[in-house]
């Protein structure tokens, strides 16, 4: 895959989505306005490319990358904006404060907020898939319980790849700030998941600092930016 492609992005259209919590059994829609998410989940030459490192265990410049914090991903975020010559996206506490601000005026690179993920996800479709999931997904059942390059399985409607299984990918939101605290919004499910967790309504949560090997992250960009 050539540079260009990595981060290449495709127009979401707006338009109405419906989420559902199966934990409170809530449900509720959000409008989405159009914005641009990346074809696929950032790879590891990517993050290389622009942070000069790559966590996680396994290497493979075409796989996902993984191991990585949402603080890290917001960081990369920023940091691709600033190499590209955009407006970061995110103001990030210089003492590591835990309180990030999102500035919706920055044409810069960020993380699509989850009603943003799943609209994409979904591309159209009104089903728990937008495929069947050997042909869309990497996850337990034939993943062989290992990352995969990313492009691997067929795309939706809208030319995403990889929305479903190979990683779990953070999305901005927090999860239950009232149950929670700073949990932020994982999306996807991934290769060491069972089938039922590699539907486009599954929702994850997990602490920013959280670091492990099945859990990435995708671009976003706000359109008309």
């Amino acid at each position: 895959m050539d540079a260009s492609a990595e981060h290449a992005m495709i127009a979401v259209p707006a338009g109405p989505v419906a989420l559902s919590d199966r934990r409170t059994q809530r449900s509720w829609t959000v409008e989405v306005d159009p914005c641009l998410i990346a074809t696929y989940p950032v790879t590891q030459a990517l993050y290389a490319r622009v942070t000069g490192g790559c966590p996680g265990a396994v290497r493979g410049e075409e796989l996902p990358v993984e191991g990585v914090s949402w603080w890290d991903a917001a960081r990369f975020c920023n940091a691709l904006s600033e190499r590209e010559g955009l407006a970061p996206a995110y103001l990030i506490p210089a003492d590591g404060g835990a309180d990030v601000t999102w500035d919706t005026s920055a044409d810069g690179y960020r993380l699509p907020t989850e009603a943003e993920w799943e609209h994409a996800c979904r591309a159209g479709t009104a089903g728990p898939r937008y495929g069947p999931l050997d042909e869309i997904a990497w996850h337990r059942g034939n993943s062989e319980e290992r990352l995969h390059e990313v492009g691997g399985r067929r795309p939706n409607a809208w030319g995403f790849h990889d929305m479903l299984g190979n990683v779990w990918e953070w999305c901005w939101d927090v999860y239950d700030a009232e149950v929670y605290g700073s949990y932020r919004v994982l999306r996807g499910g991934g290769w060491f998941d069972e089938h039922w967790s590699c539907r486009a309504s599954v929702r994850r949560r997990s602490h920013p600092t959280f670091r492990v090997d099945d859990v990435g992250f995708r671009l976003a960009r706000s359109a008309g930016r």
